[in-house]
C-alpha cells in the first residue's frame, strides 16, 4: 500500500488544472495543423489541433481547440479576407490561445486570435517541395505522355476489397448499359494511414510483373477527410506513379482538390464510378468510330459499284451502236460489190488476177503479226501505239506488243533521237 493518500481522479484533475493555471497564466502562441473543424448551430467552432513529423506524416501530438462564437465572427472574416481560403481541415495555423484544462473534459486551447500570416500549411508546403522535385527529376509528365489505349478492357485495380468506391466501380464497369466486357482485377492495398503509399507502391510492382498484360491502372477510393487523403501526397508514391510504363487513371474521390498523383497520373477523374463512366465512354467512342467507318465504307462500295455499273451500261450501248453500224456498212459494201461483180466478174478477174496475187503477197508481208515475227515490237500506250518518244513520261505504264505475247513495263528513262521522220503509212488493227 502507497504511503501516499490515494486520489480521486477528480482530485487529480483539479491539481493538474492548477499547475496547468500556474505554469501558463496568459495567452500563448502555438502552431499547430487543424485536422477536424466544425461549427455548431450556436456559432462555437470546435477544432482539432495536430503537429506531424517535419519529413513525415506520423501525428506526435494531438489536442481540442475552441474558437467561442464571439470571438469567431471576427477572426473567421479576417482570416478569409487576409488568406483567401477558408479555416479547414490541412492548413497549418499560428493561433494566440488560452490554455485550458477542465477536470471533465482534460485540456483544451481556447482560441483568441489567429496571426494570417503563418497560413501556408505543413501540407501545402510539403505538397509544392514534392512537386518542384517531380519536375526537376523530368518525370512529371511522363504517365501523362502515354497514350490510352483505344479499348481499354483489361483493368488493373488498386483499391480496399472492402471500400464502397471499389464496389461502386466494379458494379458501374461491369454492369454497363452498353454490355461492352471489360475484365477487371484487384489488386488489395492500404487505402488510409501511414501504410498507404508503401502499400500502393507494392501493388503496382505486382502489376508490373504482368508485363504489358494489362491495359490500363486504376487507383480508386471513396473519398475522405482532407487529412486521410494526405497519403497520396507522398513523394514515392508520385515517383512511381509518375514512370510507371502503364497509364495510370485516379478516382480517389475528393472533388475540391487534387493529390499529387492526381496531378502525375494519366488521367485525374473525381470518383471512381467517373473512372468507370469514363472507360465506359472510351470503349463507347471507340464503337462509334468504327461504325462510322463501317457505314463510310459501305456508302463508298454502293457508290462506286454505282457508278461503275453505269458506266458498263454506257459502254455495253456504245459497243451495241458501234457493231450496228459496222454491221449496216459491211452489209451495203457486199450489196455493192455484188452488183458490181455481176457485170464484170469475168473482165474483173482477167484485170486484175495478177494483182491480186501482188496484193495477197504484199497483204502477207505487211501482216502485223508477220511484221513481228521479224523482230519488230510494237508499244502501245493507254491501248494506242506509241509514234514518239515524247509520248512518254518518266513512270508510265507501257505494253510492247512481240509475235508471240506482250510485255509490261514502266518507263524509267527515255532518250530522244533527232534523225529525218520517214513518213510511212501502216495500218495494223490488233
Amino acid at each position: 500500500m502507497a504511503e501516499q493518500e490515494p486520489l480521486g481522479l477528480f482530485e487529480l484533475n483539479r491539481q493538474i488544472r492548477m499547475i496547468v493555471q500556474a505554469g501558463f497564466p496568459g495567452t500563448v502562441w502555438v502552431v499547430a495543423e487543424i485536422s477536424d473543424f466544425s461549427v455548431n448551430r450556436n456559432g462555437h467552432c470546435y477544432l482539432e489541433l495536430i503537429e506531424k513529423e517535419p519529413d513525415g506524416n506520423k501525428i506526435l501530438a494531438r489536442s481540442r481547440a475552441t474558437i467561442w462564437a464571439s470571438a469567431y465572427r471576427m477572426l473567421r472574416p479576417f482570416f478569409e479576407s487576409a488568406t483567401g481560403q477558408e479555416l479547414m481541415p490541412g492548413i497549418k495555423i499560428l493561433v494566440k490561445a488560452d490554455i485550458e484544462f477542465h477536470e471533465l473534459y482534460s485540456i483544451s486551447l481556447n482560441i483568441r486570435d489567429i496571426e494570417p500570416s503563418f497560413t501556408v500549411g505543413d501540407l501545402a508546403r510539403k505538397r509544392q517541395m514534392i512537386i518542384r522535385k517531380l519536375q526537376e527529376a523530368g518525370i512529371f509528365e511522363m504517365n501523362k505522355e502515354l497514350e490510352m489505349p483505344l479499348v481499354p478492357q483489361k483493368i488493373a485495380i488498386i483499391s480496399s476489397p472492402t471500400a464502397a468506391g471499389y464496389g461502386d466501380f466494379t458494379d458501374q464497369l461491369v454492369k454497363n448499359q452498353s454490355g461492352f466486357v471489360f475484365y477487371p482485377h484487384l489488386f488489395p492495398a492500404v487505402m488510409q494511414g501511414e501504410e498507404t503509399s508503401s502499400s500502393i507502391i507494392a501493388a503496382l510492382d505486382r502489376i508490373v510483373g504482368y508485363g504489358d498484360f494489362f491495359d490500363t491502372v486504376v487507383i480508386i477510393r471513396g473519398g475522405g477527410s482532407k487529412l486521410d487523403l494526405s497519403s497520396f501526397d507522398d513523394f514515392d508514391l508520385a515517383f512511381n506513379v509518375a514512370q510507371f510504363p502503364i497509364p495510370v487513371i485516379t478516382g480517389i474521390g475528393h472533388e475540391q482538390d487534387d493529390s499529387i498523383i492526381d496531378l502525375v497520373a494519366n488521367t485525374r477523374c473525381k470518383t471512381p464510378t467517373a473512372v468507370a463512366e469514363f472507360l465506359i465512354s472510351r470503349v463507347e467512342e471507340f464503337e462509334n468510330r468504327l461504325d462510322y467507318s463501317v457505314q463510310n465504307t459501305i456508302d463508298y462500295v454502293q457508290s462506286y459499284l454505282s457508278d461503275e455499273k453505269n458506266s458498263l451500261a454506257g459502254i455495253m450501248e456504245g459497243m451495241r451502236l458501234r457493231i450496228r453500224g459496222y454491221k449496216d456498212y459491211k452489209q451495203l459494201a457486199l450489196a455493192q460489190l455484188l452488183m458490181r461483180s455481176k457485170s464484170s466478174v469475168t473482165h474483173y478477174f482477167r484485170l486484175h488476177q495478177d494483182k491480186l496475187a501482188r496484193f495477197e503477197q504484199t497483204a502477207t508481208l505487211k501482216d502485223p503479226v508477220n511484221i513481228l515475227k521479224m523482230g519488230y515490237s510494237i508499244t502501245l500506250k493507254d491501248g494506242k501505239p506509241l509514234k514518239s518518244v515524247s509520248e512518254v513520261t518518266i513512270g508510265d505504264q507501257l505494253i510492247t506488243r512481240v509475235s508471240d505475247g506482250r510485255i509490261y513495263s514502266v518507263t524509267s528513262k527515255k532518250e530522244e533521237i533527232r534523225r529525218p521522220i520517214l513518213k510511212t503509212k501502216t495500218n495494223f488493227e490488233f
